[in-house]
């Protein structure tokens, strides 16, 4: 923390600037901090610190552009799928809009949910999957519906979750 505190202010300007619009700038700073910090020891000259921070970051932050537009062409090929499958423009955005709430849910619920709905296993299966009971998983995907039915409420079509399955399903 010595070595870092004279780095913080050029370090956090620096992250800024470059996850401006792309990226979360505390996640970034995070990630680079926690892997200079486990990697203190390795590292040869510690007064260029902040040198070494910043090659970090943006080595992150060319990572991070790679993933995202990799992301893109995937979503990109996704859609023409959906297209050629005979989706409408409006389910497409529905799906859209549910996949950004599903993924919004936490881990074992998402995974739950998804479990039940799309791959239509049984409950005695996921819980077998997620190493739990039946009653927790039950209770997960009870929740996950709430969820998810909370997240859509202010749309001005409700999504009936009698869709869900269809919707998931249209989603390589």
């Amino acid at each position: 923390m010595q070595a870092y505190e004279p780095c913080h202010a050029a370090f956090a300007r620096y992250c800024a600037a470059l996850a401006y619009g792309r990226m979360d700038v505390q996640d970034l700073m995070q990630d680079v901090l926690l892997s200079a910090f486990q990697r203190f020891d390795h590292i040869r000259k510690k007064d260029e610190l902040l040198h070494y921070l910043m090659r970090a970051a943006r080595n992150r932050m060319v990572s991070s552009l790679r993933i995202s537009r990799r992301n893109e062409a995937i979503t990109s090929k996704q859609t023409e799928r959906l297209l050629e499958r005979g989706a409408t423009a409006e389910q497409l955005t529905d799906a859209g809009i549910l996949h950004q709430a599903i993924n919004k849910l936490p881990t074992a619920q998402r995974d739950a949910l998804v479990l039940f709905e799309v791959a239509g296993l049984s409950m005695a299966e996921i819980a077998a999957i997620q190493g739990s009971n039946e009653n927790a998983v039950k209770t997960r995907v009870s929740r996950a519906r709430a969820a998810v039915r909370s997240m859509l409420d202010g749309r001005t079509k409700p999504l009936r979750m009698e869709l869900l399955r269809s919707l998931l399903i249209l989603l390589p």
